[in-house]
């Protein structure tokens, strides 16, 4: 018996513990599938650049002018004519059966007629609707353009957020324990009660920073999610990358000219030069007169017969003059256009230049000294005022100007940050260097 119990307690010692072992498991399986999904800045561009739907849309262009082109390549239609005349409608010929009557009193046609395109007009109109599309394709490329600076911009919104919730959560938790030292300093009537209540309201500020800082991530998630394209992240995500300044070093000729090579707007305006002299080529081809031929079957009154034609309209008034001279106007206005836009991409440049080297001076001065000055300064005071040589207003005040100056230096490398997005789509290519 007592075997037997013993084998029975072994038994369910072994169904608890794989149950246990299950129970983990299935937990750990949990935890994993609940952890969020991390991304990086060159994978929400992809991601954009694959699923945002304002882009998607903007693809469909170039789809559409890609029919365009197949309607071009269209050759006209033959026309077929078929007629039967002077058949009975009311009486019946007297003396004749109805079929010798349509045999012999009727007239019936069939023929067939094509008209010929002069001056080459499939071709030219086929070659327009290819440099329209090459347009288009540009167009669309400048389109990811902006879409890779918005996604910058927002994956930076969301860094700083981050980076803000950590910088609110670490001067929370230490200011809980001067909160707490300070309760045991007013137990042992080392401290006043006035200020021990100073210190504790102080408190629901810091408090109060952590929650705006958890909104501003929440928010600054959900619109970058948006850029990213809704459905291709899950709700539970976060970024991940480097949120700190680091020199850059650029010249700015080689990044003008890196520009005129790599911005997809220029090249735009370089097609649309293209494009207009195709339109002026098609204009001056619709000027040319097409003839058509035709042949018909003829059967009148019992006889067989055939018939050809030939028609052209004469040129004598419309050549398509007016056509011919606005094309050869739009030319010359997508001449214009295409200088524009080159000097439109050598300011963008410069301006993003010095915007990058701006925010760069002002996150060095941070970086180099005054943050390192506001943590001595808030060291230095908390350490005196806990021995009681410094006032409250002067601790508090150092507190204050600590949180500040850390606020401060990540909204600097923030705007660095953006800059640098910002001079990327300037420049037209994120391989800067």
């Amino acid at each position: 018996m007592k075997a037997k119990y013993r084998y029975l307690q072994m038994g369910r010692a072994g169904i608890v513990w794989a149950a246990g072992a299950v129970l983990v498991a299935h937990c750990a399986f949990g935890q994993a599938r609940s952890a969020p999904v991390r991304i990086t800045l060159d994978d929400a561009i992809q991601m954009a650049l694959q699923h945002n739907h304002a882009l998607q849309a903007a693809r469909t262009t170039i789809q559409q002018s890609q029919a365009a082109e197949i309607t071009a390549n269209l050759r006209p239609n033959p026309t077929l004519f078929v007629d039967w005349e002077y058949l009975p409608l009311f009486s019946r010929p007297q003396g004749q059966s109805i079929s010798d009557y349509l045999q012999a009193s009727t007239e019936g046609d069939i023929g067939l007629s094509y008209l010929f395109e002069r001056g080459h007009k499939r071709a030219r109109r086929l070659q327009a609707a290819r440099d329209a599309t090459a347009v288009t394709r540009s167009q669309v490329a400048d389109n990811e353009r902006a879409v890779a600076f918005q996604v910058g911009s927002f994956f930076v919104n969301a860094q700083l957020a981050q980076s803000t919730l950590d910088l609110a959560r670490q001067d929370l938790a230490s200011f809980q324990k001067t909160v707490a030292i300070s309760e045991v300093q007013y137990k042992d009537g080392g401290m006043s009660e006035n200020d021990h209540l100073k210190i504790k309201l102080q408190l629901v500020q810091f408090e109060s920073d952590v929650q705006q800082a958890m909104l501003n991530k929440a928010q600054a998630l959900s619109d970058l999610r948006q850029q990213l394209g809704y459905e291709s992240v899950p709700s539970e995500y976060d970024v991940v990358g480097e949120f700190e300044y680091r020199p850059l070093l650029f010249n700015l000729e080689e990044l003008q000219a890196k520009a005129l090579q790599n911005r997809p707007d220029l090249r735009a305006a370089v097609l649309g030069i293209t494009a207009a002299n195709s339109q002026y080529a098609l204009a001056k081809a619709n000027g040319r007169q097409d003839f058509t031929l035709s042949g018909n079957y003829s059967h009148v009154n019992g006889i067989n017969g055939a018939t050809w034609s030939f028609s052209i309209p004469l040129a004598i008034f419309d050549r398509n003059q007016g056509n011919i001279a606005q094309t050869r106007i739009a030319i010359r206005q997508a001449e214009l256009q295409q200088k524009g836009t080159q000097g439109q991409v050598l300011t963008d440049v410069r301006d993003a230049y010095e915007a990058m080297q701006e925010n760069a001076r002002i996150a060095h001065l941070y970086q180099s000294s005054y943050l390192e000055v506001a943590q001595k300064s808030r060291d230095i005071s908390e350490y005196a005022y806990r021995r009681g040589a410094l006032a409250l207003l002067d601790f508090l005040d150092a507190e204050r100007s600590y949180r500040a100056t850390q606020l401060a230096y990540r909204q600097a490398v923030a705007a660095y940050l953006v800059a640098l997005e910002q001079l990327r789509q300037a420049v037209g290519t994120r391989e800067l260097l």
